[in-house]
């Protein structure tokens, strides 16, 4: 199921930092992709800085570099690259459907505060797995889940327009959201015999589950103290966008 769509509450504020994190995303990807390949000889770490290869060495997460101290930067870095167009617009389409609602409940300073957490939560779990990787991890997927997390917390009845197949249908967020949920954590499970990713790139599903589930737990302890019932949208008075 791929979302394309969700029901906003009458009156909800700008998302202002939402479009932000996402023009950020665009223009980084933007910037990266116009960078000349580095040899097919070249190494990670040879790869040149100007090359596609050596920008995303430099700023993605490589583990085994955080488990030494080392280019700790890349934490955040790391957020804002991706590994191509599919990866980026994917990425893109579920911080737009998802992360309004999201900034709505939170505020804006709360919102970027939340989603820089998640993101390094996220981060964190991917690191565990693969303490000694060498292969840079880089996306804002981490923080996107720590979204879907907060999401399903505060607005877990809304509903949501997702695209199956070559049909589209609307189906309450807790269960488009619990499937793909279940879908990370089944394949974070499946990478726990491994420590590291052999093949030069892949999915960091661990860093899926690690940041839904920071997203999850942050929702719920601060449900009470954020999130108003008032935001909870209904099919009344909300829009669809």
């Amino acid at each position: 199921m791929f979302p394309i769509g969700d029901q906003n509450r009458h009156g909800h504020i700008i998302p202002v930092v939402n479009y932000v994190f996402i023009a950020l995303n665009v223009a980084v990807f933007l910037y990266q992709i116009r960078l000349p390949d580095a040899s097919l000889a070249a190494s990670c770490d040879e790869a040149a800085l100007a090359s596609v290869q050596g920008f995303v060495c430099y700023y993605g997460v490589r583990p085994f570099e955080i488990m030494a101290g080392q280019d700790v930067f890349t934490l955040l870095t790391s957020m804002f690259l991706h590994g191509g167009w599919g990866h980026l617009l994917g990425n893109m389409a579920f911080l737009w459907v998802f992360g309004d609602n999201v900034e709505d409940a939170f505020g804006h300073l709360g919102y970027l505060v939340f989603y820089l957490v998640t993101g390094l939560a996220a981060s964190a779990a991917h690191i565990f797995l693969n303490q000694s990787s060498a292969v840079p991890s880089v996306g804002a997927s981490g923080a996107i889940s720590g979204i879907l997390g907060a999401y399903i917390v505060f607005f877990g009845s809304n509903p949501i327009r997702v695209l199956i197949a070559y049909f589209i249908t609307t189906v309450p967020a807790w269960l488009m959201i619990g499937l793909w949920a279940a879908q990370q954590l089944i394949a974070t499970y499946g990478t726990i015999a491994r420590t590291e990713q052999t093949d030069g790139g892949g999915v960091a599903y661990a860093a899926h589950a690690g940041g839904f589930v920071a997203g999850l737990v942050l929702g719920v302890l601060l449900r009470g103290t954020i999130g108003r019932p008032e935001q909870r949208p209904t099919s009344r008075r909300g829009t669809f966008a």
